[in-house]
């Protein structure tokens, strides 16, 4: 089985794609202005005590001080934060003026600053390390006890040849081997060595280290034996990558390439239609039949339908093959669409108990691909099955699409930001095709007004980067999503 994994970026945007022989399978989308502080790690100076608060100002080189509570400072006289004492008043722990090496446990909110702690964690893709402490601990969503012991024992076994912490293993470590979770150690072992020497060298007030960006946790948490291709078009992120994969995870740097190509990687795999077609409610399958997505706060539902499909038998027969070839669909459009918690499908009625085991299976065999961690109950008596999805990340459609002001929540329509994304693109695109002395963008007024505003300085920089001026032009008819490049 092929795999690869594509790699957009933009300065506005970086965009992943994870390929399984040559079909779109994820997409990971992470925006430049939307990227949270939680996990980041600062070298900080405290600014203010507030003995009434137990709590404490921190600087940290952000808009505004960080809060510090004494509940959140790993005490010296102590191994766990659990461990039942007493929170030492906020006055012996911390001075004005004192250095302290603190991670963000919350953004800010409106005018508040970002929460704070003491007690370091870092998380890999089986395990997060706790420098402060030195307890192991599984996660509660791993249910089967033997499993939990199993984990635990392995760490437990690991953790004297590594530097002294505590270790959390994560979800998606249930089930994996010894030798897995021992890789994982080595890597952050490597990576809290880092942070400690950044930790002496930095100056205050600074960052020593930040939560890993979108294409370094796809490195983390979706590289594999089985990835044969990374193909970036960046030439400056591909040389991070590679500098980063030789350090952490040296199976990977071989796989690592850089697309120099004129076209587009994503058009290159059809990657752009593929994105579109999962912001749409129906799902057209080869047999003829088709599927209806509907998402919504409580759940998402699937329905199937045979469509034009109507077999070469009979109409049992006909049920069956698309209910088959609908499991493995609706996984796909899962894993593209990133949609978790309760889903409930409504596959076409079986009378053929052992049809229904067979469409059972194949859902559950096309799931061992999926990274997040599912849980499938049996066929009901009305043909529903119901199943659990982990929430790993927003879906596609909340990170692409915005509420539709039109039809008050009913439906939804890209956003003026991804329109401007979209335009951005389409320029270069047509800018390399054609010999053309500037271009005039038409669109709505709400996409025109974020190109003249927020957007200002990337259709500067996009103006330079092409050699020609770009003109703005409202069309007043146009809807959200429509706009044209007209070459003059």
């Amino acid at each position: 089985m092929s795999e690869e994994i594509l790699i957009n970026i933009t300065p506005q945007e970086t965009r992943v794609a994870f390929v399984e022989n040559g079909v779109l399978q994820e997409v990971h989308i992470e925006r430049a202005q939307k990227r949270g502080l939680v996990g980041n790690i600062y070298k900080g100076k405290v600014s203010r005590i507030l003995p009434g608060m137990q709590a404490a100002f921190i600087e940290v080189g952000l808009e505004r001080t960080a809060f510090l509570h004494a509940s959140d400072i790993v005490q010296a006289n102590s191994n766990d934060s659990d461990n039942g004492k007493p929170v030492e008043n906020i006055i012996n722990l911390l001075r004005e003026g004192q250095e302290v090496v603190v991670q963000v446990i919350k953004d800010p909110i409106g005018t508040k600053g970002a929460r704070l702690t003491t007690q370091l964690s870092v998380p890999s893709r089986y395990l997060v390390f706790l420098s402060d402490s030195d307890h192991v601990g599984v996660s509660q969503k791993v249910e089967d006890e033997d499993e939990r012991q199993r984990l635990k024992d392995i760490i437990t076994k690991l953790a004297p040849d590594f530097e002294p912490g505590g270790y959390i293993v994560r979800t998606v470590a249930d089930g994996v081997s010894e030798a897995e979770l021992k890789n994982d150690m080595l890597f952050l072992q490597k990576l809290s060595q880092t942070i400690q020497e950044k930790s002496k060298t930095s100056s205050s007030a600074s960052l020593i280290h930040g939560d890993l960006p979108l294409v370094m946790r796809t490195m983390r948490d979706l590289g594999n034996s089985d990835i044969e291709k990374i193909r970036i078009d960046s030439r400056e992120t591909f040389e991070k990558v590679q500098k980063f994969a030789s350090k952490f995870i040296p199976h990977l740097a071989h796989c690592v390439e850089h697309y120099p190509g004129e076209r587009p990687i994503f058009d290159l795999y059809g990657i752009e239609d593929e994105i579109k077609k999962a912001l749409e409610r129906k799902v057209q399958l080869k047999s003829g039949g088709y599927l209806i997505i509907d998402q919504t706060e409580a759940m998402t539902t699937i329905d199937v339908n045979t469509g034009a499909f109507v077999g070469h038998r009979n109409l049992e027969e006909t049920i069956f093959k698309t209910n088959l070839e609908a499991s493995q669909a609706i996984v796909r459009q899962l894993r593209l669409r990133n949609l978790g918690g309760i889903i409930i499908i409504d596959f076409i009625d079986m009378t053929d108990a052992e049809h229904q085991r067979q469409v059972i299976r194949a859902l559950e065999k096309s799931l061992e691909k999926d990274h997040a961690k599912a849980k499938i109950s049996e066929v009901s008596s009305l043909g529903l099955v119901e199943m659990t999805r982990k929430r790993t990340r927003e879906s596609l459609e909340h990170i692409l699409c915005q509420t539709c002001p039109s039809c008050n929540g009913r439906g939804s329509l890209l956003s003026a930001e991804s329109v401007c994304f979209d335009i951005f693109r389409e320029i270069i695109r047509e800018a390399r095709q054609f010999d053309a002395q500037q271009l005039l963008v038409l669109a709505s007024q709400t996409v025109i007004d974020m190109l003249v505003d927020e957007e200002s300085t990337s259709l500067a920089e996009l103006e330079e980067f092409i050699g020609r001026p770009i003109k703005l032009q409202v069309e007043s008819e146009y809807t959200q999503e429509q706009f044209d490049i007209v070459i003059m």
